[in-house]
Order: C-alpha cells, then structure tokens, then sequence
C-alpha cells in the first residue's frame, strides 16, 4: 500500500520515474487492463501538488515525453462558453438552489455526451505520449470523476492517462475499488485504474 506520509519531493521522484520508464510509456503488465492510472494525494496539498505537477510535465517534456493536460474545471468552462450559456449560468446562479444548478450543470456537461468528445477532440488536436487530467476537485459535485473515466475508457485506451485525485483510492475485497473524494465521499466505485504509487520505478 502507498505510505500515507509521502511527502511532495518523494511523489515527484516517484512519478518522473515512472512516467518516464518504457514499462509505463509502453504500457506493460497491466494484463489488457484499460491504462490508466490514479494520483491520489491529501486535499490539503492541492496547491503544491498543482506547482509539482506542472513541474512534472516540463520534467518529462524535456525527455521528449509529451503530455497531454486536461483540466476538467477549465474545460467545462470551455464547454459552457461553447454551448453560449456560460453567462446564462454566471447570471442564474444568484437565484436557484444550489440543486438546481448542479443538475442544470450535470445536464449539460454531461460526461458521454460533451465531456468525452471535447476531450476526445484536444486527443486528436495534439499528439501526446501520456494524458493528465487535473481539476477534478473543482469541478465535484457536477462532474464525478468515476463517471468521466468509465466514459473514457473506449477513447483512451490507447495511451496511458494519470488522473490526479484529491482524495484516496482505495481497494477491499468486501467493497471493491473506490474513488473517495477529499477521503470523505465514499460513493464512487470504480475498479479499472491502478493506483501509480503501486507501480515499479
């Protein structure tokens, strides 16, 4: 099991070993399992875990290793100002419960109907050795992560996505693998993703 004591140096030695090994760029051992990859980290540390992952990417880019970023807050965003409502939104949000909004968000940010296929479009748009998805925080309680990565699974398959997880993924024999977000929401079962502090540097 992952130590819960990592600190912020250690997940970036960590990670940059992995990342930038052929195991991982050439997706070996997982045994036909979809390839991708959970960082868990504590809540707490979202701010320097954001500076050490940009550090990360300009680690490995200058390996040649390119990534791709998706930041699902910033691409939401993105999908509303396409879809012309972000004002509408900016401007209901004053007036209806905060009910109202989520399903009014979850509706049109949906994960199979746009948020897929946008991300599906920045794939082809920009060649890429490995993806890494980011803002999942920001974007709960519309947008579930569990939701975006079964979604996911027939369109990426092809290279490895880490997605960063502020919270904890946890395995049992009774429950199965849960997503638990900000290590309190313990509702989001989903099996398929390896945690990467378990993988081989």
């Amino acid at each position: 099991m992952r130590e819960k004591h990592f600190s912020i140096s250690e997940c970036f030695d960590h990670l940059l070993k992995v990342i930038s090994s052929e195991r991982f760029l050439q997706k070996q051992g997982l045994g036909n399992e979809v390839p991708f990859f959970i960082c868990p980290f504590p809540a707490k540390d979202a701010v320097p875990m954001e500076r050490m992952r940009h550090q990360l990417q300009n680690q490995l880019q200058q390996r040649g290793i390119s990534i791709l970023e998706i930041n699902l807050y910033d691409l939401a965003i993105e999908i509303l100002k396409q879809r012309d409502i972000w004002a509408q939104v900016v401007e209901m949000e004053k007036d209806v419960s905060k009910e109202q909004l989520k399903e009014l968000l979850q509706g049109v940010l949906d994960s199979e109907a746009h948020l897929i296929p946008a991300i599906a479009l920045k794939m082809a748009e920009s060649p890429y050795d490995v993806m890494f998805i980011a803002g999942v925080g920001e974007v709960f309680p519309y947008i579930r992560s569990h939701n975006v990565l079964n979604n996911l699974q027939s369109t990426a398959k092809e290279k490895p996505t880490v997605m960063f997880f502020p919270g904890d993924y946890t395995h049992s024999l009774e429950e199965g693998a849960s997503l638990d977000l900000f290590g309190r929401l313990h509702d989001d079962k989903y099996y398929r993703a390896f945690d990467i502090f378990h993988c081989e540097t």
